[in-house]
C-alpha cells in the first residue's frame, strides 16, 4: 500500500500555478482538484454511485458532526470512513475547529454556567470567545436551549489546552483537544487530516488575531506530536488503518504581517501539507484572499496546499495563480438545495420564472449527467428542473446539486490541463470574461 506523497508534474519557473498528484493510500488525487465536501459521511443529496461521473476525486468529512453522530468508535469499527460510508477514493478530515469556533449568536440564549448546582450569568461573547472556566468551578454545563438545535456548538469556552462546546444536538458538553482530535481523526481513517487550531472571525483585532494565530501554533506542534506518537502507532494497528497525512493550518487573519509568521512557523514544523485557514470575503473585488494567499510564499517548495472553504470560481482560480492544490467548499451542494445554478456565463437561479418555458440544459457547454445524455443529447431542461423546484419536489435541489458539483471539478480539471499546456493564464482570462459578463 502506498503512503502520502507529492508529485509535481508541471510547474512553470516563471509562475506559482502548478498541476501534481497526491498519491494516498487509496489512491490518487489529480491537482489542481475541488474537493467534494462530506459533512456527515456523505455528499448531501448525491449517492454514491454518481461520484466518478461528477468527477469526484476525494471528499473531505467533518470531524466534529461524526464526533457527535454517529461517533469515532462506531466509524472505527466499520473499517473508518471508507468502509462506513462505501467509498474507496482518497478521504479528508477536517479537525473539528471551525463549527467548535462558530460563536456568537448562541452567547446569552438561555444557556447558563452551573458552579457547584447554582447557576450562573450567561457569558458575554467577549468572555466567550477569550475565557476559561473560572477557577474554583466545577465543570460548566449547558442548558439545552432548541435554538441550538438548527446551528452548530454555540457555547464555547476557550483556552490554552482546548475547547470546550456544547453540541448543537442536544446541548450536552463535550471537550477538544488537539490530542482528542486527532485521536478522532484517526479513528475516522481519513487519508489526509488536519491540526487542530483557532478559528476567528475576519473582523477580530491585530491583538486577538495574534492570540489565536500563536494558540494554533502551540497547538498544531501538540497536534504532530500527538500524530507521530507510539500509542497512536498501536491504535492504528489494532484498527487496520491505513498511514495517514496529517496537514496544519495557518492563520493570522486579515494582518499580512501575522499571515506570513504563520506560514512560515507551520511551513517548518514537519506537517505533510498546509492549510489556508481563516476567513475571508468571497465577494470578488476584495482582496482579503489575495493578501492571505501571499502567505504561501513563506512555505517550503514543494508543500501541497488546500485551501479550505474556497469555493467561488472566481476565488478557485486565484488560489490556483498561487499554487493552491485542492479546494474544498459547501458552495455547490448549498446553492443547488436554493436553485442557484454555476454555468459558464456566470450563476443563475432556477426557480425564476424566466425559466418555465427554457428548454435548453442548465449549461449548453455542460457533460455532467444531468445537463447531457450521450443518448440523447440534452438530458433535463431548465424547465423541467424549474418545475421541480416550483412544485418543491426533492429531486430539482438533488439534480441542482450534482450539476453544481461537476461544474466545479471540471473547472479544476480544465485548471490542471491548462498548466499542463502552458495556457493557463489564457485560459483563466477567457473563462472569467465570459462568466463575470452572464
Amino acid at each position: 500500500m502506498q503512503t502520502f506523497r507529492f508529485e509535481i508534474e508541471k510547474q512553470n519557473p516563471r509562475s506559482l500555478q502548478r498541476a501534481g498528484v497526491l498519491h494516498t493510500p487509496h489512491g490518487d488525487i489529480k491537482t489542481p482538484a475541488f474537493i467534494a465536501v462530506g459533512t456527515k459521511a456523505d455528499i448531501k443529496g448525491i449517492e454514491g454511485g454518481h461520484f466518478s461521473a461528477l468527477g469526484v476525486q476525494s471528499l473531505i468529512a467533518n470531524t466534529y458532526h461524526l464526533f457527535l453522530s454517529p461517533g469515532e468508535d462506531l466509524i472505527a469499527k466499520a473499517g473508518g470512513l471508507h468502509g462506513f460510508m462505501g467509498f474507496d477514493g482518497p478521504i479528508m478530515t477536517d479537525s473539528g475547529g471551525f463549527q467548535v469556533f462558530s460563536l456568537g449568536e448562541g452567547f446569552g440564549k438561555k444557556i447558563s454556567k452551573f458552579s457547584g448546582g447554582a447557576p450562573t450569568e450567561s457569558p458575554s461573547p467577549t468572555a466567550g470567545l477569550q475565557g476559561d472556566v473560572s477557577e474554583g468551578d466545577s465543570a460548566p454545563v449547558a442548558l439545552w436551549d432548541e435554538d441550538l438545535a438548527t446551528s452548530h456548538g454555540k457555547l464555547a469556552i476557550v483556552d490554552d489546552d482546548g475547547v470546550t462546546f456544547t453540541s448543537h444536538i442536544d446541548g450536552s458538553l463535550h471537550r477538544f483537544t488537539p490530542e482528542r482530535s486527532v485521536e478522532i481523526q484517526h479513528k475516522l481513517g481519513g487519508d489526509i487530516f488536519f491540526a487542530f487550531d483557532q478559528c476567528t472571525a475576519p473582523t477580530a483585532s491585530y491583538e486577538f488575531q495574534k492570540e489565536a494565530m500563536l494558540r494554533t501554533h502551540a497547538w498544531a506542534k501538540r497536534s504532530l506530536a500527538a500524530h507521530r506518537s507510539g500509542e497512536i502507532d498501536r491504535l492504528r494497528e489494532r484498527s487496520g488503518v491505513s498511514p495517514q497525512a496529517i496537514y496544519g493550518i495557518g492563520q493570522g487573519g486579515q494582518f499580512d504581517d501575522l499571515r506570513r509568521e504563520s506560514a512560515k512557523t507551520i511551513g517548518e514544523m514537519g506537517f505533510d501539507g498546509f492549510g489556508l485557514g481563516g476567513s475571508f470575503s468571497k465577494k470578488y473585488g476584495d482582496d482579503s484572499l489575495a493578501s492571505a494567499l501571499a502567505m504561501l510564499n513563506e512555505l517550503p517548495a514543494g508543500m501541497p496546499v488546500h485551501g479550505l472553504g474556497v469555493g467561488e470560481p472566481e476565488d478557485i482560480l486565484l488560489a490556483a495563480s498561487y499554487g493552491v492544490d485542492t479546494f474544498d467548499c459547501v458552495t455547490p451542494t448549498r446553492n443547488g438545495r436554493t436553485g442557484g445554478i454555476y454555468t459558464s456565463h456566470g450563476k443563475i437561479q432556477i426557480p425564476n420564472a424566466e425559466y418555465k418555458e427554457d428548454f435548453a440544459p442548465l449549461d449548453e457547454t455542460c457533460k455532467c449527467p444531468v445537463c447531457f445524455s450521450a443518448q440523447k443529447g440534452t438530458n433535463h431542461t431548465r424547465a423541467y428542473i424549474h418545475h421541480l423546484f416550483r412544485t418543491h419536489e426533492m429531486l430539482g435541489p438533488i439534480l441542482a446539486s450534482m450539476h453544481n458539483l461537476y461544474f466545479l471539478t471540471h473547472l479544476t480539471s480544465q485548471i490542471r490541463e491548462s498548466i499542463l499546456n502552458n495556457n493557463f493564464e489564457h485560459f483563466r482570462v477567457e473563462f472569467l470574461e465570459k462568466y463575470r459578463r452572464g
